[in-house]
């Protein structure tokens, strides 16, 4: 007897959801459909901005690390079925005073996975990367395995396969209602409904207005990208010369990515704007006193750096108390969410893909860590209070 078709609706087509259009529209017996909001590759989402930092050496804890060997894998694959760049293997380099926590914890994942990486003192910083204003009492991690990501060249390449797989992708087309029944859901939109066996909630941001009850779980982070140009030259900067990175030079945190332009170089600095509820809350630019104290810090720290920003843009992403993901399949099997990758998930964003198509089609939850799960982050919920914001 031929096994009955299943067809599984992706609702939101950016990160997480142009990775499931992709996964699913390998499956047999399998129609995708996908609903997006906006338009193909759309600037409102938290993907949205040139470059992405990729590491494996992670100082957010081994619990990752998985995720993102087999997410580094992926991203080959994406590049091989595309036949575009999207993954550039130029290394991270992560630079703190040694006994800084996120520099020990990044040197633990180092060791306990036996990552490929070279350590740096201050002084053989200052040789290898001359670019970077180094203190005495500074250490590098260099993460061979880092490097920089394009995330709209990536979200357009996940959709495009899933296209040309079979899948059927609609965009302007937002979700107005969901009915879910004991053998079948029902989604409206405003031209059409759509009646389907599952749905993949990967609505970012809007998670929330999808999922009430994701309310009180999810607060929004505020983040703004800067890109600054060399006041001599931007050869230092290029992919070959300059490895991606990430900084802790006391309560400055900052991180980059070479230039992908070829004029000027991604540098930003920590959130520094409270947490807000919902996108219509997000502001639209930095004020000018905000873009003034960023480009004092990075021309400190990378001195040939003109500390006017060249461009700028303001963004939000959706973040968890201890900001590791919710990817959830529902009590009745039909509804799979993904949501709260808290500013640092686009980097593994292949494998999450690959999960919630495990979830949708096979029902298997064995490769999603337990912390993840819905009722996980409720107790957490609980126990911590929401997000209060801080920190990248």
């Amino acid at each position: 007897m031929a096994k009955k078709q299943l067809t599984i609706a992706v609702i939101g087509l950016g990160s997480v959801g142009s990775m499931a259009a992709w996964q699913l529209s390998k499956r047999e017996n399998v129609r995708v459909i996908g609903l997006e909001q906006y338009g193909r590759v759309h600037s409102h989402g938290s993907y949205a901005g040139e470059s992405r930092v990729f590491r494996t050496a992670y100082h957010e804890g081994g619990l990752y690390v998985p995720m993102l060997l087999e997410s580094r894998k992926m991203w080959r694959e994406l590049e091989q079925e595309s036949g575009r760049d999207v993954y550039y293997e130029v290394g991270t380099l992560s630079i703190a005073e040694e006994n800084h926590p996120e520099y020990q914890t990044t040197l633990g994942t180092v060791r306990d996975y036996d990552l490929p990486h070279e350590l740096f003192d201050a002084d053989q910083l200052r040789e290898r990367f001359p670019q970077h204003h180094i203190h005495d009492t500074d250490r590098g991690i260099l993460d061979l395995q880092g490097g920089g990501l394009r995330p709209e060249v990536s979200v357009m390449s996940a959709l495009e396969i899933a296209e040309r797989n079979g899948a059927d992708l609609r965009f302007n087309t937002p979700v107005l209602g969901i009915e879910e029944y004991s053998d079948s859901i029902k989604l409206r939109t405003p031209r059409e409904t759509f009646t389907v066996d599952k749905i993949v909630v990967a609505t970012g941001s809007w998670s929330a207005r999808i999922h009430p009850e994701l309310h009180d779980l999810l607060r929004l982070q505020i983040l703004g990208l800067t890109w600054f140009m060399p006041r001599t030259d931007v050869a230092p900067f290029l992919p070959e010369n300059f490895p991606a990175f990430l900084r802790d030079s006391g309560p400055v945190h900052v991180f980059g990515a070479p230039s992908f332009d070829g004029y000027s170089v991604k540098v930003c600095s920590n959130p520094t704007w409270d947490v807000v509820r919902d996108v219509d809350e997000v502001p639209l630019s930095y004020t000018r006193d905000e873009l003034a104290r960023i480009g004092q810090q990075i021309q400190e720290l990378i001195p040939d750096m003109n500390p006017e920003p060249v461009r700028q843009s303001v963004h939000h992403c959706a973040y968890t108390p201890n900001r590791l993901p919710v990817v959830d399949l529902s009590e009745s099997e039909r509804v799979i969410t993904v949501a709260g990758l808290s500013g640092h998930g686009f980097k593994f964003i292949p494998a999450l893909g690959k999960h919630a198509a495990a979830l949708a089609v096979d029902g298997d939850t064995d490769a999603v860590p337990a912390e993840f799960g819905l009722d996980s982050h409720m107790q957490v919920l609980r126990e911590r209070g929401p997000y209060q914001g801080g920190g990248h």
